[in-house]
């Protein structure tokens, strides 16, 4: 049913991309992967991402990174994503080296060769419609842009201008991917990041910042729109949210 999945992102699902970057944001050290077979990789977990569930669950193999992948592997699928990478290009250059998403698709169109020229064009574009297209993107713009003080963006925007940039470009992006013969979409949209350990210790009341929360609203709520005008004006595309979140607002967490 499903032959291969392309997963794009940042530090959610990076799986190794940043290894051989001049990047501040790497997890190939320990404690990364103490519990993942073979130890740390890239990833920023202890063991399985997000998407090494999903690729599990579909009867995938573990998908590679584009930095490791090669030969038929690529028919499996692709990670392209990077930690501090942002919808934005200038989001996330504290850290220095990082993919952006507009340089995730063009690695894409790069893969897309290899399969094409494997397969044959038309071969491979009914199987490029078949794929799962996973996007988690739009995080770092904001704890790596929007709230750095070294940005200017926070004087520029207010959040609804900054969310309404973003997504403008966000489908923009993701209507290149469709050109590109991608139809199956999975969107992660932003979960709590006032409650993430960085926000968390910047409070002096030792609690999630409502504000951060409230900050990235306009953006969820731009995307399920983005989403819907997507669906019904690109034929044969079919876009799903994953709600982040609200997959956990009924578990209490203990810091």
């Amino acid at each position: 049913m499903v032959p291969a999945m392309f997963v794009f992102g940042d530090s959610l699902i990076d799986n190794g991309n940043n290894n051989d970057l001049p990047s501040f944001a790497k997890a190939n050290y320990f404690p990364y992967g103490i519990d993942f077979n073979g130890g740390p990789t890239g990833r920023f977990s202890n063991g399985y991402t997000m998407v090494d569930e999903i690729a599990e669950l579909l009867g995938l193999p573990l998908i590679p990174a584009y930095s490791e992948a090669s030969g038929d592997q690529v028919l499996h699928g692709v990670n392209y994503a990077s930690a501090a990478a942002g919808i934005l290009d200038i989001t996330g250059r504290n850290f220095v080296s990082r993919i952006p998403f507009d340089q995730q698709i063009r690695n894409f169109q790069s893969t897309l060769d290899q399969i094409t020229d494997n397969l044959g064009a038309v071969d491979a574009a009914d199987a490029i419609a078949r794929c799962i297209f996973f996007v988690g993107m739009g995080s770092n713009d904001y704890l790596n842009n929007y709230l750095m003080p070294n940005y200017p963006t926070r004087n520029q925007y207010n959040a609804q201008q900054f969310a309404d940039l973003l997504v403008q470009q966000y489908t923009r992006q993701l209507r290149t991917l469709y050109n590109l013969g991608a139809r199956k979409f999975v969107l992660a949209g932003l979960g709590r990041m006032g409650c993430i350990p960085s926000i968390l210790a910047q409070s002096t009341v030792g609690s999630c910042s409502e504000e951060v929360n409230q900050l990235v609203l306009p953006f969820n709520a731009n995307v399920k729109t983005m989403m819907n005008n997507l669906n019904a004006n690109l034929p044969g595309a079919r876009f799903i949210y994953i709600d982040v979140a609200h997959l956990f607002e009924d578990i209490d967490l203990v810091l």
